[in-house]
């Protein structure tokens, strides 16, 4: 055999094996290539979206969280502001109960004070119309008179 013919015989069995090959083996494997690319745009495309949701997501929850320290700043100033009044309030109650109490004190012990000086009259009267009465039953002696005065104001 000459080397033309070994040649076109290998040139037939190539392109024999370039059909086989084209035909049955190629279009499954182009088919897997194809539904691998596929699954991957979907996977970047999914996973752009799920970036884009995430962004949304996390401007949502941004916006949400200053809105709560918003509400919960002006929650704590309202409850400041009422606990200030209520501190007002109490104290204004508290000076008003204090001086009624002051005032009710003072007066009580005004009373007590007149009462007191009644008590301390009617025991002067009484003490000085006993010493006038021990006085005139006694003779006028000097020593006898200085000897109750001294009794008096011990009693005094």
């Amino acid at each position: 055999m000459s080397i033309n013919a070994t040649l076109i015989a290998q040139l037939i069995v190539f392109l024999i094996l370039v059909w086989f090959t084209m035909s049955f083996v190629w279009p499954p494997i182009v088919k897997a290539l194809d539904e691998r690319a596929l699954k991957i745009s979907e996977g970047l495309s999914a996973a752009d979206k799920a970036k884009a949701e995430l962004s949304q997501a996390n401007k949502r929850v941004e916006e949400q969280l200053s809105a709560a320290r918003t509400d919960a700043a002006q929650r704590l100033a309202d409850a400041e502001r009422l606990a200030q009044s209520m501190i007002e309030e109490a104290k204004a109650r508290a000076n008003d109960e204090g001086a009624k109490i002051v005032a009710a004190a003072k007066a009580e012990a005004a009373q007590e004070a007149v009462k007191a000086r009644e008590t301390l009259r009617e025991q002067v009267a009484l003490l000085a119309v006993k010493g006038a009465e021990q006085i005139l039953s006694r003779e006028v002696n000097a020593s006898v008179h200085a000897d109750l005065l001294d009794r008096l104001k011990v009693e005094l």
